[in-house]
């Protein structure tokens, strides 16, 4: 028996040690897409936009899984592919990618340092806030400690769910707080198409992540032997949660918010505090601080993955544009004090919008989907994948649907911006 105990605690051990870059994407994901868009999207409309919300990312799942498919069968990174395509296809991701970066790293560094203040004792201004999160970010990725990320990311994702989840299961025995007459405004018209855009440019995440995550594989390939069918493991053990949590803060949202009356703070400090309570209502107040701790360590892993994940995908197009295999370490540095000294000038543009900010990085995010998508798409379909990783009738019918759809809204989206 105990030879048992002990063989299955380490397989268990051995499993935890493959999973790396499908939860470090989850960590990255579960940001400003699952704390602001679905706990806002239950706040407004209740459960209207469940089926969204899971649609969304059933239809985006073989774009994000493309980065797994592709790295494990060829042990190329995607950008790697895209400049075997031609080197036109390389550069249309560089110019995204970069543009993506500043944005999507000055929204989360923006959410982190709205965390932050809400332990900080004195009132600070934003630029404070944002440079202590900024400069702890810098300090763990330049001084070489990003590999113990991979663990904190395991543990900050194993308590967020516990404490989304418990919050959830509390509301619900607690039932909904909107009146019996209260009747939900519907998001499906044109006027709601803006926010729906929101939803759906960081669920689960902006697609160039599969790029990052193709990164990560690789790297982790070097120190671990992965195979096909671990690497798709930890994958869809990361996707799956992040579809999952997103359902559930939506539900949160339609549970605790809708109807209630109250209107989610646009500020960044208001929004934190906002968003505790949230928890610490629902939970009891004994939970308040562990929840901000949780919720700060979520946005600032966000945050770290995003600033290391972008910086090297930029770091290696670039070195792949002069005929380099991989990104050395100082195009890595010089990248990534670019790309933080773009995103820290942009918080101070924006201050303390936090909504603004973040419904700008998701609707960048959405208009830029579609050729990441169609980018890995078509890699996918002309690599020689491992036999595992090839893609059945199920999962092409989704890659297909997911461009037809991606496209479509793009379309729709640009008539109602500038037409309508």
């Amino acid at each position: 028996m105990e030879k048992a105990v002990g063989g299955s605690a380490t397989t268990l051990r051995s499993i935890i040690r493959l999973l790396g870059p499908g939860v470090l994407m989850a960590t990255a994901a579960i940001g400003g897409s699952h704390l602001v868009a679905s706990t806002q999207a239950g706040a407004n409309y209740g459960w209207q936009l469940a089926l969204l919300v899971l649609l969304v990312n059933l239809l985006k799942y073989p774009f994000f899984r493309a980065g797994v498919s592709y790295t494990i069968s060829t042990g190329q990174t995607l950008q790697t592919g895209y400049r075997d395509m031609g080197k036109g296809y390389l550069g249309v991701a560089l110019g995204l990618n970069c543009i993506s970066a500043v944005v999507n790293a000055a929204a989360l560094l923006m959410f982190a340092a709205s965390l932050l203040g809400y332990f900080m004792p004195v009132a600070l201004p934003m630029a404070a806030l944002a440079g202590i999160v900024l400069a702890a970010i810098l300090f763990i990725l330049l001084a070489g400690h990003f590999a113990a990320l991979d663990n904190v990311a395991k543990v900050i994702m194993v308590l967020l769910v516990v404490a989304t989840v418990t919050a959830t299961l509390v509301a619900i025995s607690n039932g909904p707080v909107a009146p019996d007459d209260y009747v939900s405004p519907s998001p499906w018209t044109m006027a709601s198409i803006g926010f729906l855009v929101v939803i759906m440019g960081w669920m689960p995440a902006p697609i160039e992540i599969s790029a990052i995550t193709s990164l990560w594989l690789k790297r982790q390939c070097k120190d671990t032997a992965v195979t096909p069918r671990s690497a798709l493991f930890d994958f869809n053990l990361g996707y799956f949660t992040t579809m999952l949590l997103a359902l559930v803060f939506l539900a949160l949202g339609a549970l605790v918010l809708h109807g209630s009356g109250q209107n989610l703070a646009s500020g960044s400090i208001g929004f934190a505090q906002q968003l505790v309570d949230l928890y610490a209502n629902t939970i009891g107040e004994w939970s308040r601080w562990l929840i901000a701790l949780i919720a700060f360590l979520c946005i600032f892993g966000s945050a770290l993955t995003v600033y290391d994940g972008y910086s090297r995908a930029v770091a290696e197009a670039i070195m792949l544009f002069k005929g380099s295999a991989a990104a050395s370490s100082a195009v890595f540095t010089k990248t990534l004090i670019g790309v933080a000294v773009i995103s820290f000038s942009i918080v101070l543009f924006f201050k303390s919008a936090l909504l603004a900010m973040l419904s700008f990085a998701m609707t960048l995010a959405f208009v830029t989907t579609p050729m990441f998508a169609w980018l890995n798409h078509r890699l996918v379909r002309r690599a020689p994948l491992a036999d595992e990783l090839k893609s059945g009738p199920l999962l092409t019918l989704f890659s297909y649907l997911g461009l037809i759809y991606l496209f479509g809204f793009l379309l729709l989206f640009l008539w109602w911006k500038w037409v309508w």
